[in-house]
């Protein structure tokens, strides 16, 4: 069976995975773009936004596992849209018209829509479904590929919670948020299902993987 994935998550050092203060014109609230400045600074990221330069070594290597084997992916409405982006029927996500997926991507909402089809292979489907239905739905649409939980903190931690995920990437940034949505509340003991490995990086983040014991890493 294809694997469900997590990679490149950010959080804080108290464990916030996004702000508070959501809005169109913060993504990301009050954090901005600060826990995601070490997958910025990668040579992945420049050629993933058609640049060039960027810095290669272990962040880079880390950031690039995001893609290969992906056949779909499962978001939360907070990763597709702004609060309230359900009432707007243009609004078809924050990536223009070429968004980074390549796949079939699941939003998880209680809003659903009609799919939208964009440029590139990106195909969005909105879903109202627990996260073990859109699993279901989404390893149909991955063709034998592995499918990639894409956030935001709330679905990382409700597919962690039912036990959904085989292997997880978060990224430590050393930083205090203080307030905002946090990834590990409720999920005391998670670690028991896992192999867990951790990597410092001279950019001064933590690279921890959670694999399920019997799972190749």
């Amino acid at each position: 069976m294809s694997l469900a994935r997590v990679h490149n998550f950010s959080i804080s050092l108290d464990g916030y995975g996004t702000g508070e203060g959501l809005s169109r014109d913060a993504p990301f609230g009050h954090a901005g773009e600060r826990l995601h400045q070490w997958m910025f600074a990668t040579r992945w990221w420049h050629e993933l936004t058609g640049g060039s330069g960027g810095q290669g070594g272990l962040d880079d290597t880390f950031a690039r596992r995001f893609a290969p084997g992906i056949g779909a992916e499962i978001m939360g409405a907070g990763k597709f849209g702004y609060p309230g982006w359900h009432d707007d029927p243009e609004w078809k996500g924050w990536w223009g018209p070429n968004p980074p997926f390549h796949t079939p991507a699941f939003v998880l909402t209680h809003h659903p829509r009609p799919s939208l089809t964009m440029e590139g292979g990106t195909t969005f489907h909105f879903l109202d479904a627990s996260p073990a239905e859109a699993l279901e739905r989404a390893r149909e649409a991955a063709g034998g590929q592995d499918v990639r939980i894409g956030g935001g903190p709330t679905v990382v931690r409700d597919f962690l919670a039912a036990r959904l995920i085989d292997h997880l990437h978060v990224v430590v940034v050393p930083l205090l948020l203080g307030r905002g949505v946090r990834l590990w509340d409720g999920l005391e003991g998670v670690e028991e299902d896992y192999t867990v490995e951790s990597v410092s990086s001279p950019s001064g983040v933590t690279h921890l993987t959670f694999t399920r014991v019997g799972v190749a890493p």
